[in-house]
């Protein structure tokens, strides 16, 4: 049975446009919904605090002795008059819906139409405290409607009942006006609503430009059209800031198909120097062996010349692979044994080595006593010796001079190999590292190598940090420069 493999449901990109356009207006709606809700509950809460103020400031300047004859106590004629007047009780602005009467006993006693009972606690606290103007209570009566409650102490008389008087007014008209402001509202939130959709997509549209022409350009940009460029120059900070790293990433980018490009080309130059130079040993081994087999093995001196030609081609080709080989091993960055040193102490030891390399040439060196750094010992004789070589070869076996200097200077070490050959011409200063270089004219070689030698030196030193260059002038030798990084103090030997 063939595997199943799960299927992946690929989410279709939205615009960024309708992102930003949605999530501003439901943020949007989001603050409108709080202001609203927030508004509604403050102004219901003022609205009934009004009515209660207005409930209690009118049973406070209802007269002790109405209350004493509401309340079925004594009355004088004029208490009479008085009470038919104001329809056999207190008068009231708002339409009441309940009136009771509270005495101290906590006897609850009916006055007009159909009041709630509040829990005792309520009434105590009445008693004990003089509520403020404000102060209310919400219960439903016995038919279930909502009624706003208001308890006031009140004293009849001096001599009259004390207690507490609730009146009780219905919340619907409140609820009317409430309902009325929330309408209002909720249009003019949806007009906001719209009145913003039509003023923010242009003014999007407008913000989103920068950003439009840049995919634009970045469409037109590919491998072969890298020096392309985004328009850097914005009115918006973030918009500036992704251009900017888009143009730094497009640099890097060109840099580095540079890089491989050159890369490329100096392989493809390597190949074709290495091939170039196994191929003259090989074809005079090869031609060696061939005049051998047609007869010549037979006769000693032509046979004694022949391996002597074919073994020198064979050390040419050994040194060539040696070269090769550890030109590779350097590239590959590997780790070198660096400890602490004196590079005039290793130029000491190389002296017997260096005298006997140059033969009749006048050898100088001028050494400073305290040239210390970090390096690998093997690698640093290496590129002294190469360096060396080379200016033996390129100076008079009898009149040449070869000098070896080593100096301080600031932070750096220098190594200078300095010779009083025919020099090398300016134009070609910049190409002696390049691997498999030669010379053809001023300073032919007297015994050729690959043209690997300055190439591994380079490689050498760049690994220990340093540099290397070549200073000339035609007609007046060259010297070879190596700067290393070099130590404060003497190495703890």
């Amino acid at each position: 049975m063939k595997a199943l493999h799960p299927v992946r449901h690929v989410i279709a990109p939205r615009s960024l446009r309708l992102q930003l356009l949605s999530r501003s207006l439901l943020i949007l709606s989001a603050m409108l919904l709080l202001i609203g809700v927030s508004q509604f509950v403050l102004m219901s809460h003022f609205l009934y605090q009004a009515t209660a103020s207005k409930i209690r400031a009118e049973v406070e300047a209802t007269q002790p002795h109405l209350w004493e004859s509401f309340l079925g106590g004594p009355q004088t004629q004029s208490d009479q008059d008085e009470h038919k007047e104001t329809g056999g009780g207190p008068f009231f602005s708002l339409n009441v819906a309940s009136i009771a009467f509270i005495n101290s006993n906590y006897s609850f006693r009916t006055l007009d139409g159909s009041p709630p009972v509040l829990d005792k606690k309520e009434y105590l606290d009445a008693f004990a405290k003089r509520p403020t103007m404000s102060a209310y209570d919400m219960a439903r009566d016995s038919s279930g409607r909502v009624q706003l409650l208001v308890i006031v102490p009140i004293q009849a008389s001096e001599d009259g009942p004390r207690g507490l008087i609730q009146v009780g007014t219905y919340i619907r008209p409140t609820e009317h006006v409430l309902s009325e402001l929330l309408v209002v509202f909720v249009a003019l939130a949806v007009s906001s609503l719209l009145i913003g959709l039509l003023l923010f997509l242009p003014i999007l549209r407008r913000t989103l430009v920068p950003l439009s022409n840049m995919i634009d350009t970045v469409q037109r940009i590919n491998a072969g059209n890298l020096e392309e460029r985004v328009e850097d120059n914005h009115e918006q900070l973030e918009i500036e800031q992704l251009s900017t790293a888009f143009n730094a990433m497009l640099d890097r980018l060109e840099t580095s198909f540079d890089a491989e490009r050159e890369a490329n080309d100096r392989m493809r130059r390597f190949v074709a120097d290495a091939s170039h130079e196994l191929r003259t040993p090989i074809t005079s081994i090869h031609g060696f062996l061939e005049v051998l087999l047609r007869g010549a093995a037979a006769r000693p001196d032509q046979l004694q010349r022949a391996l002597k030609s074919m073994y020198g081609e064979a050390e040419r080709v050994t040194k060539l692979v040696q070269d090769l080989l550890l030109l590779a091993q350097l590239d590959r960055e590997p780790r070198l044994v660096q400890k602490d040193g004196s590079i005039t102490n290793v130029i000491h030891e190389m002296e017997p080595q260096l005298r006997l390399l140059a033969g009749d040439r006048h050898v100088e060196l001028n050494l400073a006593p305290e040239a210390y750094a970090h390096f690998d010992s093997d690698r640093i004789k290496q590129v002294i010796l190469n360096l060396f070589h080379n200016a033996v070869q390129h100076t008079d076996p009898e009149k040449g001079v070869v000098r070896i200097e080593v100096s301080r200077e600031n932070k750096w070490l220098r190594i200078a190999v300095v010779d009083n050959g025919p020099g090398i011409p300016e134009d070609k200063l910049a190409k002696v590292f390049e691997r498999f270089y030669r010379l053809d004219s001023a300073r032919a070689r007297s015994a050729g190598g690959a043209g690997l030698g300055l190439a591994i030196s380079e490689s050498i030193v760049d690994r220990h940090g340093g540099t290397i260059t070549c200073e000339s002038e035609l007609g007046h030798g060259a010297t070879f420069i190596v700067h290393l990084p070099a130590i404060d103090r003497a190495p703890n030997e």
